[in-house]
């Protein structure tokens, strides 16, 4: 009996707090997800890592023998310096010290990645008052840029997504939501290949030392705004054209974001999808003054006497007798009886 009683509070407790218990499920997914990461990562990564270590062990207990005039500690000043600007985009090589990282083309780089929040992070400023003009720069910029994709993007969906899927909604009467379903795939494929798989093909043919996995992965990082920085388009020593192709970049960034967001805000208006948010969402409470004029509505429409609130039989039917009666424009015309 004990536990029969206990069996039924426990489901009592969870059909009460659906909600919770699928937000649970949700960290506890997000939290194995993470930790899945983390182990494919380390143990696909961490044997190429060990094997570049020991590389460059070599290569440098090397250099030190055929260089004994110079000691260790002066090398690794030396290339403590060399690292140290290299993060800062600046190199101290002969055939790189030809291109500039702060030219108006560059710069206007670095500003749309700054504002999309991609964050290469293979440039930065090196003054305090190049970093303190980024932080003012950001605060404001950012919101605006969201402001502007936000408007950008609205007025896309309206001809991308919301006409089109009216118009065969209404035209062949097909079901909506399997109309927003296949028209959502549609648009994803379109947009992997116009920004993902087209530009890969022609990154792979200008930057000489990527092929064409890596030139989808710099597109990928980039409109995904991870902006990891180990790929870098126009960075290449005697780059052709460099001021155009980074000016290509800037508005292809640009544009392969807003068909990104285009392509996200189809899919989450998606039925199906509402539908699985509702489980993890809380459900919407309704405000106070809202609760006090329903019940006082309702206690009014109670108050009623019976023959306000409904009318009786003879009142309807005396209604319908009393509606005026439609005569013939002729009267007793025989021609038009």
């Amino acid at each position: 009996m004990l536990q029969s009683l206990a069996g039924n509070s426990c489901v009592r407790l969870i059909q009460n707090n659906k909600s919770a218990w699928y937000f649970v499920c949700l960290v506890l997914g997000y939290v194995l997800y993470l930790v899945f990461g983390a182990v494919v990562f380390s143990s696909v990564e961490l044997p190429y890592e060990d094997d570049l270590r020991q590389q460059l062990r070599r290569i440098k207990r090397q250099f030190l023998q055929e260089h004994q005039c110079l000691s260790e500690q002066q090398l690794e000043g030396f290339l403590t310096k060399a690292l140290e600007a290299s993060n800062y985009g600046v190199s101290i090589l002969n055939n790189a010290s030809a291109s500039w990282n702060w030219d108006f083309t560059s710069a206007l780089f670095f500003a749309s990645t700054v504002l999309s929040t991609t964050g290469y992070g293979h440039t930065a400023p090196l003054s305090d008052g190049g970093k303190a003009f980024c932080i003012i720069y950001s605060v404001i910029g950012i919101p605006f840029t969201l402001l502007f994709l936000t408007a950008v993007v609205q007025r896309i969906m309206v001809y991308t997504t919301w006409r089109p899927i009216m118009y065969i909604h209404t035209r062949w009467g097909l079901s909506k939501p399997s109309v927003a379903l296949v028209h959502a795939s549609l648009l994803a494929v379109l947009a992997v290949s116009c920004f993902f798989l087209i530009p890969a093909a022609i990154f792979s043919g200008l930057e000489e030392n990527w092929n064409f996995l890596e030139s989808f992965y710099f597109c990928f990082i980039s409109l995904s705004t991870i902006g990891l920085g180990d790929y870098v388009p126009g960075e290449a020593v005697n780059q052709k054209f460099r001021e155009l192709y980074k000016l290509g970049i800037t508005v292809y960034l640009l544009l392969g974001l807003i068909g990104m967001l285009v392509v996200l805000e189809t899919f989450c208006e998606l039925q199906q999808l509402k539908q699985l948010r509702k489980i993890f969402y809380l459900k919407k409470e309704k405000s106070p003054d809202r609760l006090a004029i329903l019940e006082h509505d309702q206690l009014t429409f109670s108050s009623m006497p019976d023959s306000m609130a409904s009318p009786s039989q003879e009142d309807k039917h005396q209604a319908f007798m009393d509606f005026p009666t439609l005569t013939s424009p002729g009267g007793d015309d025989p021609m038009i009886k």
